[in-house]
């Protein structure tokens, strides 16, 4: 162990597991209110809201955060942080702190993995930790979706009110809605977001194009979070509009695509596609960058304590 460079040594699970849910919730705190602009415009169309929040109309990703800060105040724009970072604990620790043992698993130990089982991991991962962290979702969407209007309702007065509520009102199946479309756009979205990554990291240091750094782990992380936003977001929209919808709106997700297809036409699918972009592309840039920090601060931290004994 001694003279080895943190980098030398290969991270635990475990540090792999809590690294991996610190930097999502690092990654939330600077991109939520881009997530809340892409859930508004994804939900405008419907005509379920107040008359108040009927007549307001969302323009752009930088429109929509202008519109929300004017009509509603600045807090709004973190309308459900609490349950996004609940969220972000539970679902990256599993779906990305998972990954590699996983993906070890897949492979009978093998260090080098192929295409195949790279996206058998990762669809295990992410549809693994949706199972786990549905409710957060739930609760965090229907917070976003939420108008803070003088004269309109609030849905729920506080996170631990929102999962009571929910449960009362729709059951205990009800903070679980929208765990299909769910599972299928995690799935998705970690096989691309992750084994993107993985390919793009991996090919910039063979060729020596980049060597193991931030300036690497930000190219990597960019091009995971573009082709994951073109892929994902039709699954994306459905997701946001089914968890979002009260109950009978819709009799299932596959409901709520062809509901949407036939009244508003397939460009629906990719309402919000910038912010989307914008959040995801942004998210997965501090997301990854923060988790190789944190992997190599957290192998120090635990070769400084070994030197110690």
């Amino acid at each position: 162990m001694v003279g080895l460079k943190p980098s030398d040594v290969p991270p635990t699970p475990a540090v792999k597991f809590i690294a991996a849910g610190t930097a999502a919730c690092i990654a939330d705190l600077f991109t939520f209110p881009l997530d809340t602009a892409k859930v508004r415009l994804q939900i405008q169309g419907e005509t379920t809201g107040s008359g108040a929040a009927n007549g307001i109309r969302y323009k752009g990703v930088f429109g929509t955060i202008s519109t929300i800060v004017k009509t509603e105040g600045p807090k709004s724009l973190y309308n459900g942080l609490v349950a996004g970072l609940q969220r972000q604990m539970s679902f990256a620790s599993i779906r990305i702190g998972l990954y590699d043992t996983v993906k070890l698993f897949y492979t009978n130990g093998k260090e080098k993995a192929g295409i195949g089982s790279r996206i058998l991991a990762g669809c295990t991962t992410g549809a693994l930790a949706v199972t786990v962290a549905q409710p957060t979702d739930v609760v965090k969407v229907r917070f976003q979706a939420q108008a803070n209007l003088q004269g309109v309702k609030r849905r729920y007065n506080g996170t631990m009110d929102a999962y009571k509520t929910i449960a009362k009102k729709e059951g205990v199946r009800g903070l679980w809605k929208g765990t299909f479309p769910n599972v299928t756009r995690n799935a998705i979205v970690n096989c691309t977001e992750l084994v993107t990554y993985d390919v793009i990291k991996e090919n910039l240091l063979y060729y020596k194009l980049m060597t193991d750094n931030l300036p690497c782990h930000f190219v990597s992380a960019f091009g995971a979070g573009f082709c994951t936003t073109v892929i994902a977001s039709p699954v994306d929209v459905v997701k946001t509009r089914y968890m979002n919808s009260p109950p009978g709106q819709y009799k299932s997700a596959l409901n709520c695509a062809w509901t949407m297809i036939t009244k508003e036409g397939p460009t629906a699918f990719y309402k919000g596609f910038v912010p989307s972009f914008l959040r995801l592309g942004s998210w997965n840039v501090v997301m990854f960058v923060s988790y190789e920090q944190l992997k190599r601060a957290m192998m120090m931290s635990k070769q400084r304590m070994e030197y110690a004994v």
